[in-house]
């Protein structure tokens, strides 16, 4: 049966206000939805929120000067509140929504999801960069695990991702992007978390060739690495010649026919430990946005991305390991104050 006039756009106006109202406020009382929809594991996502609000009139008047270049009918269709914008860019990152799927969903228009996309990117970028993520060693061994009990000095666990890239259609670009060990083009950048769990080390993403040796001398770890301090990396993570410090690594069998008692135990124990870096990899990746090959388009915008997924691991989830759940506190430079969330 058709509807008439009146009731069909009395109809319109209903859809259209509950697509108005798709936000976050929407599942303020499900856990289980918040974690879909952002990755963050609680509604707990408003103490994030209250730490970068003070900073949001800085990225505003970089939304302004985007803008100047628009005209004021497609300004006019902006109006999600700032929270929700966040909302959407974490819909974004976590789900890997489209753009078009989500400008239905808020009921914006396609540019104007765009905008905000690139606008909180390089706002979440900055305002968490600010972060000092590289730990003391004196806060390290406060919040050293147990585990760790054999090897107090660790500082780092190291590891290599790749992400899969579109093939450029230039041979010479193919060959600097390809990865043999994918079999596919690649950014490669390298990981370091501290042994309780929290990122401590991002580098920017390289080319798929590169080596874990290259990539660790040019990503400037090296800077902070210092003698008494130790590394914890996997077996073919060949990198002694380069670092000051102490490595840990599970043995290799260096033409023997087998490894004794004490160095099996040790590459167990350390092949145990070594994983977490692994596991806080695979946290990261399970940012949707990650799951298909991130098109040469995003190029310029690839490493604020992936960044800012790495730095979202120390504030969406609980430890790595429950034992684990004492963190420190992250402190975040607001405008000349200083705010701190500590997640117990």
């Amino acid at each position: 049966m058709l509807l008439s006039g009146r009731k069909f756009a009395c109809y319109e106006v209903e859809s259209l206000t509950l697509r108005q109202r798709f936000g976050i406020h929407c599942f303020q009382a499900s856990d289980k939805d918040i974690r879909f929809f952002t990755m963050f594991a609680s509604y707990d996502l408003m103490r994030f929120w209250a730490l970068i609000e003070p900073s949001l009139p800085s990225m505003v008047s970089v939304r302004q000067a985007q803008r100047g270049t628009f005209t004021e009918s497609n300004a006019a269709t902006h109006s999600l509140q700032a929270i929700d914008e966040l909302f959407l860019f974490l819909n974004y990152h976590a789900l890997g929504s489209k753009q078009r799927d989500l400008a239905d969903r808020y009921n914006a228009h396609q540019s104007t999801v765009s905008r905000i996309i690139t606008s909180w990117s390089n706002f979440l970028f900055t305002v968490l960069s600010s972060v000092r993520i590289w730990m003391p060693e004196e806060q390290i061994r406060t919040f050293l695990p147990a585990d760790f009990k054999d090897y107090p000095d660790t500082t780092d666990i190291l590891d290599c991702t790749e992400l899969r890239y579109q093939c450029p259609s230039s041979p010479l670009l193919q060959s600097e992007v390809f990865s043999s060990y994918k079999s596919h083009c690649t950014l490669k950048g390298l990981i370091g978390i501290a042994p309780h769990g929290a990122v401590t080390f991002i580098s920017v993403l390289y080319a798929g060739s590169i080596s874990d040796k290259q990539i660790t001398r040019e990503s400037g770890l090296l800077t902070l690495l210092k003698p008494g301090m130790a590394v914890m990396v996997d077996r073919g993570f060949l990198i002694e010649d380069i670092v000051p410090c102490k490595i840990y690594r599970p043995a290799f069998l260096s033409g023997r026919s087998q490894m004794s008692a004490g160095e099996v135990r040790e590459t167990q124990a350390i092949a145990r430990l070594g994983v977490h870096v692994e596991r806080l990899i695979r946290r990261v990746k399970e940012h949707k946005f990650f799951d298909s090959e991130i098109p040469l388009r995003l190029f310029g915008s690839i490493n604020q991305l992936y960044t800012v997924a790495c730095l979202l691991t120390n504030y969406e989830n609980g430890p790595l390991v429950k034992a684990w759940a004492k963190k420190p506190e992250l402190r975040l430079n607001t405008g000349g104050t200083d705010v701190s969330l500590s997640w117990e």
